[in-house]
């Protein structure tokens, strides 16, 4: 089985963070590291004012339904890819990129860091630069994408198939 992490990177919504938490801990991620500006749990010695760390983790806690107590994270301010904490595992991005890999065809290695990005505007091309590979879901219908919680459902599925 495929050792996963999962890099959640300027998510805005608390209520995707909440799913994908709970979408990580049924596909047994080992970790998810939150970054930037995504909202996140309480965390020991949290420096944010207690009635918003309470708010956030509330909301976070509607969707994931105890997951986010369940799957081990972590929060930083910001990302660097060349953190040790990366160094044995393949860093893979989602998105819709010329130099993407189709999400079906790809052979997953043994240890993967799967990249979500921002819901509007997606990985910068500065983290995509530093990933080993870009993978896309293929799409059918008029739409260009799938929400972010739900793209973290399918590429987790197909990683760990």
């Amino acid at each position: 089985m495929t050792d996963i992490i999962v890099i959640v990177h300027n998510i805005r919504s608390t209520h995707n963070v909440g799913s994908i938490f709970r979408t990580a801990e049924g596909f047994g991620v080992k970790k998810i590291i939150l970054s930037g500006y995504t909202p996140y749990p309480t965390i020991p010695h949290d420096s944010r004012l207690p009635h918003i760390r309470d708010k956030i983790t509330a909301q976070i806690k509607k969707t994931a339904l105890g997951a986010e107590t369940m799957v081990p994270f972590s929060y930083h301010e910001s990302l660097d890819l060349s953190h040790a904490e990366f160094a044995d595992y393949h860093v893979v991005a989602l998105e819709q990129s010329p130099q993407s890999i189709n999400l079906r065809d790809y052979q997953a290695p043994e240890k993967v860091a799967l990249l979500l990005g921002e819901e509007v505007h997606g990985i910068t091309p500065e983290l995509l630069a530093q990933c080993r590979d870009i993978l896309e879901i293929p799409m059918a219908g008029q739409k260009e994408s799938f929400n972010v919680s739900v793209a973290a459902g399918i590429a987790l599925y197909a990683l760990t198939r």
